[in-house]
């Protein structure tokens, strides 16, 4: 099956979410400079790991365009040896991250292979590709299943007219979380950080908004099932 003709390029309706701060904040906000009709999900608004209130939401917005999987994080948790992670601290990360990007796009998809096009990101973790700094096993192993769900995804709705690609953002201080990371290692372990990102400097929200703004482009549409990293240039050590 081939993908129908798409549709004009104005007031696309988008949802994004993880929004309450910091990088899906930045999201919303650059898709909203981009002239779409924006939808924001924060915890407070929306429990994405809930199927049931998933459901209910898009019911109540209608079809979109656009979703972008960006609710996730550590949940407030810190490293702990293996034999000591408990099954409930593993499945709240698994739930938050992985679980509500599956829940969102099952229930965003059907619209878009109505109307024969759609752009769903997934934002994932340089800890998807590599190891979490914070040693965080369920978070790595999260963020590597997007990346997987990703690829799996984008090879089953390529012939709708969908496209689906991820992102890995590298360090980004934009949340308290990443803020207390950071002043955790002290002036040192900051200097070392640094001399492992080639441009010399930590990542912005607006950093990973602008690739999103690009994944969701009529100038990406041949590109699917790609994880970008938006690291400064950490990967390539």
């Amino acid at each position: 099956m081939t993908a129908r003709t798409a549709e004009p390029a104005t007031a696309r309706v988008a949802v994004v979410t993880g929004t309450a701060h910091g990088i899906g904040a930045a999201i919303a906000d650059g898709l909203e400079d981009d002239g779409m009709k924006v939808h924001r999900i924060d915890k407070d608004s929306v429990d994405v790991t809930d199927p049931g209130a998933v459901n209910a939401f898009f019911a109540s917005v209608g079809d979109v365009d656009v979703l972008v999987n960006n609710a996730g994080g550590v949940v407030g948790q810190v490293h702990v040896p293996i034999e000591d992670v408990t099954d409930e601290s593993w499945s709240v990360v698994v739930e938050t991250n992985l679980t509500s990007a599956f829940n969102c796009t099952r229930a965003a998809v059907p619209g878009m292979k109505r109307r024969g096009w759609g752009r769903i990101v997934n934002i994932s973790s340089g800890a998807g590709r590599s190891v979490s700094l914070t040693g965080i096993q369920a978070y790595a192993s999260a963020k590597a299943g997007q990346i997987g769900f990703t690829r799996q995804m984008a090879h089953e709705l390529g012939r709708f007219g969908v496209t689906v690609n991820c992102i890995a953002p590298g360090f980004v201080l934009s949340n308290p979380t990443t803020i207390e990371q950071w002043e955790s290692y002290g002036e040192d372990g900051q200097a070392q950080l640094l001399s492992g990102i080639s441009v010399r400097r930590l990542g912005q929200a607006e950093d990973i908004a602008h690739g999103v703004s690009f994944f969701v482009s009529e100038r990406s549409s041949w590109i699917t099932g790609q994880t970008l990293s938006i690291d400064g240039g950490h990967a390539l050590l």
